[in-house]
């Protein structure tokens, strides 16, 4: 067997176990569930039971789910951000160093909010000073209204 042979099989044995050790964790993190519209899906990590309990019982449960609020609503910013949020917070939760209770990240703040503005843009268009203000010195939705999506 030459060098090259060797190098391709093992080559292969380690991209073989790296699929299939994906796919179970996909399967047994039930990864497909995340790629529905369910809120369900969202509380399969225990972490974020609170979040979904809290939904439950907010003014936004019968007109908005997870992904309306936590995902811009573009087919591939919404799958990037589902793909980006559900690797870091496995990645996290496996090898520790998840803050407990789960906190928002500067990118996920910016898409809630982007979502309450779309949402309530004629409401908020009537609020906001003006459009030539920087992003950072704007109101934030979220900042005064922070129990509207998620009871606490």
């Amino acid at each position: 067997m030459t060098l090259y042979l060797a190098k391709l099989i093992i080559m292969g044995i380690g991209l073989g176990l790296a699929t299939g050790v994906g796919a179970y964790t996909f399967w047994y993190g039930k990864g497909y569930s995340y790629l529905s519209n369910d809120p369900g899906s969202c509380a399969n990590c225990h972490i974020m039971n609170e979040q979904y309990d809290g939904w439950l019982k907010s003014s936004h449960k019968a007109v908005a789910t997870c992904n309306d609020c936590h995902t811009p609503p573009d087919t591939f910013g919404r799958y990037y951000t589902k793909a980006s949020n559900g690797f870091w917070h496995s990645y996290y939760f496996t090898v520790g160093g998840f803050h407990e209770p789960i906190r928002i990240n500067e990118r996920n703040r910016e898409v809630a909010e982007a979502s309450c503005r779309h949402c309530h843009q004629t409401m908020v268009h009537s609020i906001t000073v003006s459009e030539q203000i920087d992003q950072a010195e704007q109101v934030s939705c979220i900042m005064c209204h922070r129990d509207v999506g998620h009871m606490h």
